[in-house]
């Protein structure tokens, strides 16, 4: 290894007592393979297998808790314990390979296409429909609903449990149910679920604190619960950087094992509520202060672009679009062959890279995703 990227490759201990053997992790993508009953398809574990040799924790793509958070064709469930068997399928084959496995556990909101879920019904915090074009209203969802969601989301905590993963990821981020109820946007209510900011931060706090009792009680081991979040969204109202530190000061109180941004790009300036040169990365985690290992992420292609973000304080990078191009990223750069790391996707590499069909055309059909497609 060349000795001035092995920083990347220093173990982190995370509070609970888990170790990671490196600073690399698979971010959490969606790749639209699994099986029609919401079962993980052999494709989808192939997949994984491939590109979880050299990192050292992998975060799944989103797993619903109930019917009506599909999200995507092709999203796996966790919503009922039948599916355990098939959530326990792709945590054995990350496991094999070396890597911690994680599940990110979803409920898609206003967001889930209305074909996806039973009836139709799509629901959020209020009926405010998304901005996307050709968005349904939503239907506001009621006290009881609530409160059975938040169950959901502990019921498939304790499913990944039986089934073998060494964590869960809340997925607060992306616009779906966590990020609608926090949103001043997606979320009107005027009861004890919206309203003020505090308020608006009632639902997802709430989820919290029923995955951390459902690993309480049913964990045998130390369980990793980390928590993603957007940091700004375009909407007026929406949330603004401002209202994303005193989210994160919330969170940092929670006990979490880590905490995950979500943006497309490290180096991004915030855009609204906060004045400061700096990437967001780098504005929240000097507000986290330690309290909480923060995970960054977006556009990190080669082992400069990594050095330099970790370079920043942040103490884990999750890659998501460079391990689809080179799968083998971390292993060329531990084994001092970081000059070889694909940066653009080849267009004629699928049986190579292991990548099913359906995010194949996702992303050979989408100009300016990846590197390489034009």
């Amino acid at each position: 290894m060349n000795q001035k990227f092995s920083p990347l490759f220093k173990e982190f201990k995370f509070a609970n007592g888990v170790s990671l053997k490196n600073r690399i992790i698979m971010a959490p993508m969606t790749n639209f393979s699994s099986h029609e009953d919401g079962t993980v398809s052999d494709a989808e574990v192939k997949y994984y297998v491939r590109r979880s040799q050299g990192v050292s924790m992998v975060i799944t793509a989103c797993t619903y808790v109930t019917p009506n958070g599909k999200g995507f064709p092709g999203e796996f469930a966790a919503d009922r314990d039948e599916m355990i068997p098939s959530l326990n399928k792709l945590a054995i084959a990350i496991k094999e390979q070396g890597a911690k496995a994680i599940l990110q556990i979803f409920h898609g909101g206003r967001e889930c296409p209305p074909e996806l879920v039973p009836n139709g019904d799509t629901v959020s915090a209020s009926a405010v429909a998304s901005e996307r074009g050709g968005s349904k209203e939503p239907r506001a969802l009621g006290e009881e609903e609530i409160q059975s969601i938040i169950k959901d989301f502990g019921e498939t905590t304790r499913r990944a449990i039986e089934a073998g993963y060494d964590g869960v990821e809340i997925h607060g981020a992306n616009g779906y149910l966590l990020q609608q109820f926090f949103s001043p946007h997606s979320n009107r209510r005027n009861d004890r679920w919206g309203g003020s900011l505090e308020k608006r931060l009632t639902f997802p706090l709430a989820v919290i604190d029923e995955v951390k009792r459902v690993v309480e009680e049913h964990a045998q081991q130390p369980f990793i619960v980390g928590y993603r979040f957007s940091p700004e969204e375009p909407e007026t109202p929406g949330i603004t950087m401002d209202d994303t530190l005193l989210l994160v000061d919330a969170l940092a109180g929670k006990d979490l094992d880590y905490l995950h941004v979500s943006v497309s790009d490290f180096w991004t300036a915030p855009k609204r509520g906060v004045e400061d040169d700096r990437s967001r990365i780098e504005v929240i985690n000097e507000r986290v202060g330690g309290r909480v290992p923060v995970i960054g992420v977006g556009s990190i292609y080669s082992a400069e672009d990594a050095l330099k973000a970790l370079g920043t304080g942040v103490p884990l990078l999750a890659l998501g679009r460079e391990l689809i191009i080179d799968p083998d990223w971390a292993q060329k750069v531990e084994s001092g062959r970081e000059a070889e790391i694909e940066t653009k996707i080849n267009k004629d590499a699928q049986d190579r890279l292991v990548v099913p069909d359906p995010l194949w055309k996702a992303i050979i059909h989408s100009p300016g995703w990846f590197p390489g497609v034009e």
